[in-house]
């Protein structure tokens, strides 16, 4: 990918919703809910402190993250669609 975010952001490319519940039942696509879980594949260099300093970023390229339904700005690049955010936007880092 070539996006470089900018100040405490970070790009996710969300991963495919489950396909089967825990008890087997498979579920039809209306009925799958928007991805929670992503992976991390670009992060911005931190953002500037009140004296210009950089605050180093938590996550780094290929953390497993877990964001909000509704967190992020969707944009498409080269068909695959990802979500851009702030650091802050990401509630879990997947260990």
């Amino acid at each position: 990918m070539n996006i470089k975010p900018l100040d405490d952001r970070v790009v996710v490319e969300p991963l495919e919703a489950e396909e089967k519940t825990e008890g087997g039942i498979v579920l039809p696509d209306a009925a799958k809910e928007k991805p929670i879980k992503g992976k991390v594949v670009a992060v911005g260099p931190g953002a500037l402190s009140d004296d210009g300093k950089r605050i180093p970023m938590s996550l780094k390229k290929g953390d497993l993250v877990i964001f909000g339904k509704f967190s992020g700005t969707e944009y498409k690049v080269k068909g695959k669609e990802c979500l851009i955010m702030k650091e802050s936007d990401v509630l879990a880092k997947v260990e």
